[in-house]
């Protein structure tokens, strides 16, 4: 059976990158990975003759096990894009300052069954931020209980539109089988996920007033999610999860840095930063944290505030900028064609290295992952998302959850003749109005008057916001079918039906 829409996963684009991994933009992208790799060695060359070579790693935990593979999902053709609703930006008081009202929650679309998109009001930058989740495991069958979360943070080129972990990754295959509610804020290029001093290129950016004070009551009040947290990220990302996670102490159960920069105001880390931000997308890092003697750099740094960590359980990874199984060798023996990914991955080597030093000087207990080779791009992060997953659960208090379910009675005939789509069950059978549901990996099955009948992708999105079974559309009467004309995917039910097609995505019809 074919589905409509799937998970909506974009496929990866080249690894020869910028500075997070993606293609760089304009005229002058072929100069600037190189600018970018002579920035960074220049930047690790002042790092290694300042504070000497890290030989030292995080003792206390042993290497985390790779992680189960995910569950298999149906093919995916491109869901439909959610508009998002008008925005504008104006100066704010400080973050420091709480904001003068609650965000809220403007307009929300459904990709699929699990995965939800929220455009956020945030007072502080006086603008509309997108958020999307991806559902705990268990939200459908249990719906009266809250779940832990995951917060997910993008690269120096963060998109507006997409998080670049739905772009670059399996992520939303991986957590399907996951209790957790992962959490994806969208945009902040080259924000590093912090409040800025001034706006800058049009932005107020106030993220840490945002991710600490704005999200948490939304997300625990309205998405069943409880103050059990974690965050990761990878790049900018990475120094982000470390820098939040030490400002804000015991906010975040866990904290991992994929690739991040864990030195920030070290002797020309500043300058690094600026060329950084300026090449994602013409910012100035004054705006940011001030000139380099600004003492904003210092209460942003990692690496100085590892005391504030202390509690909180830690992963740190990156490679070696040395070409990798992801890469493509160059010309030059070791060297990989991603010229500002080996420079890039170089630095976050050596500061990753400072940084794991720095926590065994305090006692504080860590994860180091230090990888034999591989550069600054998407698959070696979809990796270590992959492998920090079982520290992460057992921070979460998920270390013994596990699929427990079985197929039974009608569903089992509908599923052994859709197995291939459907993938293996996630729940048990569990109650929904006037009848039965049961979760798969590749989509939902529901009793209905017609029998046991399959609702997925887009469609099972549109579904689940139009008040599934409980609301106007009551059960489904059809498996998916094809529209007329062959260039869509429709549903019926006993109210109605929904369609969806590429070009317009899903329609709810009477």
């Amino acid at each position: 059976m074919r589905r409509n829409s799937g998970t909506g996963r974009v496929d990866a684009g080249p690894v020869d990158a910028g500075l997070d991994g993606t293609r760089p933009a304009g005229r002058r992208a072929t100069l600037r990975p190189v600018k970018a790799a002579v920035v960074a060695l220049a930047t690790v060359a002042v790092l290694v003759i300042g504070n000497g070579l890290a030989g030292a790693e995080p003792a206390p935990a042993p290497p985390a096990p790779a992680a189960p593979p995910a569950a298999p999902a149906p093919p995916a053709s491109p869901s439909a894009p959610a508009p998002a609703p008008p925005s504008s930006r104006a100066p704010v008081a400080p973050a420091s300052v709480p904001a003068a009202q609650p965000a809220k929650v403007t307009n929300t679309y459904w990709y699929t069954d699990r995965r939800v998109a929220l455009w956020v009001y945030s007072p502080a930058m006086n603008t509309n931020i997108q958020v999307q989740i991806l559902l705990a495991r268990d939200w459908h069958a249990k719906p009266k209980e809250k779940f832990p979360q995951l917060t997910m943070l993008d690269g120096l080129r963060a998109q507006d539109d997409q998080s670049g972990w739905i772009i670059n990754t399996k992520i939303v295959d991986f957590y399907k089988d996951k209790n957790v509610n992962v959490i994806l804020p969208i945009g902040g290029e080259s924000s590093f996920y912090t409040d800025w001093k001034e706006p800058d290129r049009g932005k107020n950016y106030k993220w840490e007033t945002f991710l600490m004070r704005e999200l948490p009551p939304i997300l625990e009040n309205d998405w069943r999610s409880t103050d059990v947290r974690g965050i990761e990220g990878l790049s900018m990302g990475g120094s982000a999860a470390m820098m939040l996670a030490a400002r804000n102490p015991g906010f975040y159960k866990f904290a991992a840095s994929f690739s991040g920069i864990l030195q920030l105001s070290s002797f020309g880390m500043p300058q690094a930063i600026q060329f950084a931000v300026r090449d994602g997308g013409g910012y100035d890092s004054m705006k940011m944290f001030g000139p380099p003697s600004d003492p904003a750099w210092k209460e942003h740094d990692p690496y100085l505030l590892v005391d504030k960590l202390q509690g909180t359980s830690l992963y740190v990874s990156s490679g070696n900028g040395m070409v990798g199984p992801h890469d493509k060798p160059s010309d030059i023996p070791m060297l990989a064609t991603n010229y500002s990914g080996v420079g890039l991955e170089m630095l976050s080597r050596v500061t990753s290295q400072q940084f794991a030093i720095q926590l065994n000087r305090k006692g504080i207990p860590g994860q180091a992952n230090y990888r034999p080779s591989g550069t600054h791009t998407w698959p070696y992060w979809e990796f270590e998302m992959m492998q920090a997953w079982p520290q992460a659960a057992a921070a979460l208090g998920l270390s013994r959850d596990a699929v427990a379910c079985r197929v039974d009675g009608a569903f089992r005939k509908v599923w052994d003749a859709n197995k291939a789509d459907l993938g293996g069950c996630l729940t048990p059978s569990y109650p929904v109005a006037g009848g039965k549901a049961q979760d798969f990996a590749g989509g939902r099955m529901f009793t209905g008057p017609k029998g046991p009948k399959i609702v997925t992708g887009a469609i099972g999105g549109a579904y689940v916001a139009a008040g599934g079974p409980a609301g106007r559309l009551g059960k489904p009467t059809s498996d998916e079918l094809p529209t007329r004309d062959g260039k869509g995917r429709l549903n019926y039910f006993e109210h109605g039906r929904i369609t969806w097609t590429a070009k317009d995505g899903t329609k709810v019809l009477k």
